[in-house]
């Protein structure tokens, strides 16, 4: 398995400069705005099903299909991230980073004015898997751009660093999303929610996303991509082909830390507040203010997971952070049923353990060449995505049916899985220090 940087020109310096930053800064505060779009849909699933599905069906049942329908922006990412990503890889990484969030604005704003249930019957939820549709084709493009357009900004020594301010930036879109829900909740009753407020929060999102599209324009295009159109270094005919072809190591350990990643967001931070609602009767507002907590130490902790790479290499830091993961969410599961005092301080905890997360994007910037890597890049960890993130809340719910601690147990795998991932990069000497 290759040990390719992404950039040729970007690591001449070890310090970032200010323009670093100010792309940095921009490229995660956009990050921020679309993830938020796209995410808010998870903390209203339970009012989502209620008023786009038929009314009289058992609540799991209009759980398990809100989460389908949830589960489907996942499935859609694949064919986005492709098509934005051949089109990065052959005519810039900035046309398609913000071509991606103003998909998302669009999306979201249809959700926000779309007829329920009650007013036009069977199409309400058809509309609202088509708006979730275009919403992770949006997110398909944003995510492994944003990792790849700021990896090829920075020197290699700050690549770490740079991925981990990025992640940092798209999981506080799931903070603002958190703090939003949490706002909604406190501020109205469950009727007024129900009947109109629900609309707020995703009117919110298509005004950030808009705000996004503009704070793009003020981005320049990578260094890399410049030089390598320069040389006339572009990929030839479909760059997709060529990481199927000829990187498909690459690819697997790609997708293995995207499942990590997956695990750690999409049941630690997106679906336990809906769970300890449901499992151990904590109200909404009690449960979305502690994941606020958790996601604002997630943010935290990727930032320093970044950093941590760049000065210990990949392996070390996912061997420990996997560790820690599968400690700290099994403890958290396993004690707040019998003990609710101890949500918020478990609960951080969980949330910081979370940020080992940011080795994957450190990773898969680092193993891919610079004329494939938004491909390689948006092939793995979207089709990895599609798969393990798209199935993982149908996966959790029903396997609740039969063991009350299957979210526990499904973490505490993915973080054997890690550390034994950690321990081969450690020992193979791969995608260490540059």
């Amino acid at each position: 398995m290759s040990n390719t940087t992404t950039s040729t020109t970007s690591g001449a310096g070890h310090r970032l400069t200010s323009s670093d930053a100010r792309t940095l800064f921009l490229s995660a505060l956009g990050g921020a705005l679309e993830f938020y779009d796209f995410i808010i849909f998870v903390f209203f699933v339970s009012v989502l099903g209620t008023l786009f599905f038929p009314p009289g069906i058992p609540d799991w049942l209009v759980q398990l299909q809100a989460f389908g329908i949830f589960a489907a922006g996942y499935l859609a990412r694949p064919l986005g991230g492709i098509v934005l990503a051949h089109f990065g890889d052959r005519l810039g990484r900035k046309r398609m980073f913000t071509l991606s969030i103003l998909l998302m604005a669009l999306s979201t704003l249809g959700m926000a004015v779309m007829p329920t249930f009650a007013t036009i019957g069977h199409l309400a939820p058809v509309l609202l898997l088509l708006m979730r549709v275009l919403q992770g084709a949006a997110i398909g493009g944003e995510v492994p751009g944003a990792w790849v357009f700021v990896s090829e900004h920075v020197p290699q020594r700050k690549v770490g660093l740079a991925c981990g301010v990025l992640t940092a930036g798209l999981v506080s879109g799931i903070l603002l999303g958190s703090l939003v829900a949490t706002a909604i909740n406190r501020s109205f009753t469950p009727e007024v929610i129900h009947d109109w407020a629900w609309r707020v929060p995703f009117l919110l999102g298509a005004v950030f996303g808009l705000c996004a599209v503009y704070l793009r324009s003020w981005l320049e295009e990578t260094p890399v991509f410049k030089e390598m159109k320069a040389r006339k270094a572009l990929a030839s005919g479909l760059p997709v082909r060529l990481v199927v072809q000829h990187h498909w190591r690459e690819v697997l350990l790609s997708a293995l830390l995207t499942w990590l990643l997956t695990g750690g967001v999409v049941v630690v931070i997106l679906m336990t507040p809906t769970l300890f609602h449901s499992l151990y009767h904590i109200d909404s507002a009690t449960a979305l203010t502690a994941n606020s907590l958790a996601t604002a130490l997630l943010c935290v902790s990727c930032v320093v997971v970044g950093a941590l790479c760049d000065r210990f290499g990949a392996g070390r830091v996912l061997l420990l952070g996997s560790v820690a993961l599968g400690a700290s969410t099994y403890l958290l599961y396993r004690t707040v049923g019998g003990d609710p005092a101890a949500l918020f301080p478990l609960y951080g905890l969980a949330g910081l353990c979370v940020g080992v997360i940011a080795v994957t994007p450190y990773v898969m910037v680092r193993i891919f060449p610079p004329a494939i890597a938004f491909s390689g890049v948006s092939f793995s960890y979207n089709v990895a995505y599609a798969v393990f993130g798209g199935i993982t809340p149908l996966v959790v719910t029903l396997a609740l049916q039969a063991d009350p601690f299957a979210h526990a147990h499904y973490i505490l795998a993915l973080s054997v899985m890690g550390a034994l991932i950690g321990l081969y990069l450690w020992r193979t000497g791969q995608v260490e220090r540059p």
